[in-house]
């Protein structure tokens, strides 16, 4: 440690040398700065608030996160349908936010779960599969009935939504994930969704 004893060593230009506690430790630390938190695609994270017109397995998605979250899913769906004959006019069309784009997002979410996490997950119920749907505004819409699980409130909270990308998650998000299955405590089987 550069510091302990008494006068830290300093470089030509008069810069205190910064020892390997320094790099390691603190906020500004390799551990915290780039290994524990990390970036991740196709995911997203917004306030919470109360959607009580959703069904228990639905959430609502606002249109800015779902279009990047689904962009690729969707540029795909413009070519496929002949809107667009190449990936930089559909990017342009999304850009633009075309009509089409909205109608096509639409059918791209229709089959496509998306897993809703509140940190901390501190069992199984933290994290769970919803049917997205689109919603204006910038908050992700969420029952009050499936809060229990998450132990979450609409005072602030935020959740991170993510898109499960390969067939296999998809099948394991809809088969095991989907909130309206996990409606029981799995420690004590009393029910969790109780108004």
């Amino acid at each position: 440690d550069n510091w302990i004893r008494g006068q830290p060593m300093r470089d030509g230009h008069n810069k205190v040398y910064k020892s390997f506690s320094d790099v390691i430790e603190g906020k500004e630390g390799r551990f915290r700065e780039t290994l524990l938190g990390k970036r991740v695609d196709y995911s997203g994270r917004s306030v919470i608030v109360v959607g009580p017109s959703l069904s228990l397995h639905q959430c609502g998605l606002p249109r800015e996160i779902a279009i990047e979250l689904f962009q690729t899913f969707l540029i795909r769906g413009l070519i496929r349908q002949h809107v667009a004959s190449n990936i930089g006019i559909a990017k342009s069309q999304i850009r633009e936010k075309e009509p089409i784009v909205w109608e096509i997002l639409q059918e791209v979410m229709r089959g496509h779960p998306v897993l809703l996490n509140r940190a901390p997950t501190l069992h199984r119920l933290g994290i769970q599969a919803f049917q997205p749907i689109l919603v204006g505004g910038r908050a992700i819409c969420l029952h009050p009935l499936v809060c229990k699980g998450f132990n979450a409130d609409f005072d602030g909270d935020q959740m991170a939504v993510h898109v499960p990308l390969s067939l296999e998650a998809q099948a394991e998000a809809r088969l095991l994930m989907f909130s309206h299955i996990n409606l029981l405590s799995p420690a004590i089987g009393d029910p969790i969704s109780v108004p």
